[in-house]
C-alpha cells in the first residue's frame, strides 16, 4: 500500500507540473479534494485572515503557483498527495469552472439544465477542456476576461451546477481521491480551455442588487410555497442540492428566516434528517450573506 501511495504522489506531482508549464496556478490535494498542507495557522485564535502573507505554505488556493521549484516544494512538504488543484481566476487564463452534477437516474440534469440556459439566453458552449469526474459529473473549463472577478457560486444558476471562479479551484486531470480518478474526457485534452460566451458571463456575474422594495406578503408566500414543493419535489441523490438551492432563493428574497422551518420539514418529508436540513439552509443563508454583503 506504501508503494502505491508513492506511486500516486510522484503522479500527481507529474500532472501538476504538467499543467504548472501549461500557465495553470496548482498546489496539492489530498485524496479528500481538500488542500494537503495544513495551515501553518492552525490553533490560532479565529479570524485568521491570512492568504499566504505569512510566507509559509499550508494556505489552500493561495499556495497555487506556475513555478515548477515552488511546485516541487508544495509536494516535498505533502507526501501523502495524491492529486492537485488549479486555482481558478488568475492570470493568464483567469479560468472559471463549470461544475456539472450529473444525476440523471434522480432527474438531476445539469447538463440538461445548462443546455436550457444556453437556448434561453442564445449562447453557446464552444468546444473546451472537460474533466470527467468519479461521480460521473464534468467540470468544463472556460477563461474569463481580465478585467472581470466570476464569484464562487452553488446551485445559484441551476440545481446541480456549481460554479469555480475567483477563490475557488478545479480538481486537476490526473488526480486520485478517494470516489476514484479525475481524468480528461476524450477528445478534448488536445483543446485550450475556451472563452467564456458573452450571456452566460453575464448570468455568472449579476450586477450589484440595489435597495429592493419590500415584498408583500402574498408574493413572499406564493414564493415560499413554489420553494417548498420544489423541495419535497426531490428523490434520493438531489434532496440536499434541491433544499440548498431554494433556501439560497429564499434568503437572496429577504424571507430565509421565515421559510426555513417550512424548508425543514420538507427536506425531512423526502428523506433528510432535521440536522442535515438545518445545516444546509444555514450553509445557504451563510452563502448568500456573504454575497449581499
Amino acid at each position: 500500500m506504501a508503494t502505491i501511495d508513492r506511486q500516486t504522489a510522484t503522479l500527481a506531482l507529474a500532472h501538476a507540473l504538467s499543467a504548472a508549464e501549461r500557465g495553470l496556478p496548482v498546489f496539492p490535494l489530498s485524496a479528500t479534494k481538500l488542500p494537503a498542507l495544513r495551515s501553518p495557522h492552525h490553533g490560532e485564535q479565529p479570524p485568521v485572515r491570512c492568504r499566504g502573507a505569512c510566507g509559509l505554505p499550508g494556505h489552500g488556493v493561495h499556495d497555487a503557483t506556475t513555478d515548477p521549484a515552488a511546485v516541487r516544494a508544495l509536494f516535498a512538504a505533502a507526501p501523502r498527495a495524491t492529486g492537485y488543484g488549479i486555482a481558478c481566476g488568475r492570470a493568464p487564463h483567469r479560468l472559471i469552472g463549470i461544475d456539472l452534477d450529473i444525476d440523471t437516474a434522480y432527474g438531476n440534469d445539469s447538463v440538461g439544465a445548462l443546455q436550457q440556459l444556453a437556448l434561453h439566453h442564445l449562447f453557446t458552449i464552444p468546444p473546451t477542456v472537460t474533466v470527467l469526474t468519479p461521480s460521473g459529473g464534468r467540470h468544463l473549463w472556460l477563461t474569463g476576461p481580465a478585467d472581470t472577478t466570476v464569484p464562487n457560486s452553488a446551485g445559484r444558476l441551476a440545481p446541480g451546477i456549481d460554479i469555480r471562479g475567483s477563490g475557488g479551484y478545479l480538481v486537476g486531470p490526473g488526480s486520485v481521491t478517494a470516489h476514484g480518478r479525475y481524468r480528461l474526457a476524450p477528445g478534448t485534452a488536445h483543446l485550450a480551455p475556451a472563452p467564456c460566451p458573452r450571456a452566460l458571463l453575464r448570468l455568472l456575474t449579476p450586477p450589484p442588487r440595489g435597495p429592493r422594495p419590500p415584498a408583500t406578503e402574498d408574493a413572499r408566500g406564493r414564493r415560499g410555497e413554489g420553494l417548498v414543493q420544489f423541495v419535497l419535489a426531490a428523490h434520493e441523490g438531489q434532496r440536499n442540492t434541491r433544499l440548498f438551492w431554494a433556501a439560497c432563493r429564499a434568503y437572496e428574497h429577504g424571507f430565509g428566516d421565515a421559510l426555513a422551518d417550512a424548508l425543514t420539514a420538507a427536506a425531512v418529508r423526502t428523506g433528510l434528517t432535521e440536522t442535515e436540513a438545518r445545516a444546509t439552509i444555514a450553509s445557504a443563508a451563510r452563502l448568500t450573506r456573504g454575497r449581499n454583503d
